[in-house]
């Protein structure tokens, strides 16, 4: 079976050059960052039109790696009708936000609410903070739980970015790692 194709999903702002998935992107050459129009204002159907592109383009499966607003997109674009979902392998979710909390989230990221609550057609796992500002726990835990997906609790790492310190995340890299390995 081929390898798949795996595609960084950057949150809100996208993720810098001191962010995990920049850094991860330099420890295993050939990832795929999907790039949006517009980072810091984000439209639902254009974030959705890009992933499509993106996974349609890849030439066999694909493993997503999203954070934060991301983990919604993915959601979104997974109950799509035609969407390319049959080609992902695995997704790795990584602190996904509560969009449709106002004291969790920016206004930025509000249109990404309602959360879809469909399972993923895919495996995923979703990796939460204890202590991620946008987004408790326990909700992170009810986002997984709703999507079929397995949860790991991170401890208290915050929003897992680099203001928590999330440069180099050798954990995220086991990850991705074992779900390439799975696949």
């Amino acid at each position: 079976m081929t390898q798949p194709t795996v595609l960084i999903l950057p949150g809100l702002g996208n993720s810098g050059p001191d962010h995990w998935q920049s850094w991860l992107a330099g420890r295993m050459p050939g990832l795929v960052r999907v790039e949006q129009a517009d980072w810091d204002h984000p439209t639902p159907a254009d974030w959705v039109a890009r992933l499509e592109a993106a996974v349609a383009a890849a030439p066999g499966p694909v493993l997503l790696v999203a954070h934060s607003l991301s983990c919604i997109l993915v959601a979104h674009w997974a109950e799509v009708p035609g969407a390319s979902v049959g080609k992902v392998a695995a997704a790795l979710l990584v602190a996904p936000p509560d969009v449709e909390s106002p004291a969790h989230t920016p206004p930025e990221v509000r249109g990404f609410a309602p959360v879809p609550t469909s399972p993923l057609p895919f495996p995923a796992v979703v990796v939460g903070s204890r202590n991620d500002p946008y987004c408790p726990a326990a909700r992170a835990c009810g986002f997984a739980a709703l999507w079929g997906a397995d949860f790991i609790d991170a401890g208290e790492v915050g929003h897992i970015n680099p203001a928590a310190g999330f440069g180099p995340w050798p954990m995220g890299e086991k990850l991705v790692r074992d779900l390439l390995a799975a696949a």
